[in-house]
């Protein structure tokens, strides 16, 4: 669902904490490869599992310790019912105030986690697998109110928030621009989901943005909506 970059180089931004820690006494860690962290278990061999061993993982965690979250991006829409070809990541809301106490979680654990130069999110690996922990969609901070909309559905055996049909589209369109415009990426969602989506409501929600107003376009003439 996002367009991140890879540069994993520690950062710190006003409000946004250095989320790497270290051992009492000792050197801080130099920035690693986020790919570099031992997996758990063994990786499956298919990427698309991986990614839900990680989407499970992760969720399990945060759920156990209470945090508000749902899972977003194409994971959330395979849990929706839609197709299992996921993209390069596993992505989950929280809300900016709840970042470190996520962070925290998710280090005990045993998980890398970092800052990344962009301030709207925070990473970590899984099973060698990306997590995008994100406190910002489309620009707008997350909100307990769209965690609240989620649905807790089964994502391969684990029940856990998942962001709620028009929530997870709105998401997806609101975020077109100029400088990222994958439609590719986001049709194939929108025709599973179709029919579980408030598609005014998204389109009240876009305003009158060109690239969402394109997109809205194409699904009209591929008869999706």
């Amino acid at each position: 669902m996002t367009q991140n970059g890879d540069d994993a180089t520690l950062v710190r931004r006003p409000g946004i904490p250095d989320l790497r820690t270290a051992p009492d006494g000792a050197e801080p860690a130099p920035p690693q490869d986020p790919q570099a962290d031992q997996p758990l278990q063994e990786l499956p061999q298919d990427r698309n599992q991986a990614l839900l061993e990680a989407a499970k993982q992760v969720g399990a965690l945060l759920k156990r310790k209470g945090h508000l979250f749902a899972l977003a991006g194409s994971v959330a829409a395979y849990a929706h019912g839609g197709e299992k070809n996921l993209q390069h990541d596993v992505d989950f809301a929280i809300r900016p105030e709840d970042a470190e106490a996520v962070a925290a979680t998710l280090h005990e654990a045993g998980l890398t986690v970092y800052t990344p130069p962009e301030d709207w999110l925070i990473k970590a690996t899984c099973f060698g697998q990306p997590v995008d922990l994100i406190f910002e969609l489309a620009h707008r901070p997350v909100g307990a109110d769209m965690l609240e909309r989620a649905q807790e559905l089964s994502v391969d055996s684990v029940r856990m928030p998942v962001l709620a049909p028009t929530d997870l589209l709105w998401s997806l369109t609101a975020a077109f621009s100029e400088h990222h415009c994958d439609f590719g990426a986001a049709l194939p969602i929108a025709r599973a989901l179709r029919e579980k989506v408030d598609w005014e409501k998204v389109r009240r929600e876009c305003g009158d943005e060109p690239m969402p107003a394109a997109f809205f376009f194409l699904l009209e003439r591929l008869n999706v909506i």
